[in-house]
């Protein structure tokens, strides 16, 4: 199964960036990944909270494919402790699905077509968290849930 992580739009800080990048490289040692960045909506500042959701919702739902297991990043999703979440991995990679989307939303959440489209929530804590620091939190999560699952000393109990 090859697991992907989509957000939309580029990350507006370069620290944020090296980041990200650090846990793209990594992960690429543990599994098929791919670090995905759906386009912004254009004009956003002209539009409402819901209209930018609805369109955001568009784009995210036009690069699905029927088969894709999609998962929101959601504060409203079931929390998981790091060993737990590396347990859903293992599941999800042992799947007949060929991929899994781990999909953080923008500023203001996901579209009402997108919930319906999803499989499930997950949230990382009940803080809130910028959509784009949550892009390197959940990329270290999935890289600490890989290191789990290979008996990697990353983890600390």
């Amino acid at each position: 199964m090859k697991v992907e992580c989509w957000v939309i739009g580029k990350t507006a800080f370069s620290y944020l960036e090296e980041g990200v990048d650090t846990y793209i490289k990594r992960l690429h040692h543990y599994l098929p990944f791919e670090f995905k960045q759906l386009p912004d909506v254009k004009n956003a500042k002209n539009l409402s909270k819901q209209q930018l959701k609805q369109k955001e919702g568009d784009i995210i739902l036009n690069a699905l494919l029927p088969t894709d297991q999609l998962i929101l990043l959601d504060e409203n999703g079931k929390q998981f402790s790091s060993v737990a979440f590396s347990k859903l991995l293992e599941q999800l990679l042992m799947s007949s699905q060929k991929r899994a989307i781990f999909l953080i939303g923008g500023a203001y959440g996901f579209s009402k077509a997108v919930y319906e489209r999803s499989n499930r929530k997950i949230s990382l804590s009940q803080m809130t968290f910028s959509h784009q620091m949550v892009r390197l939190i959940f990329l270290e999560q999935l890289y600490r849930g890989m290191t789990i699952l290979k008996n990697e000393p990353y983890h600390h109990e």
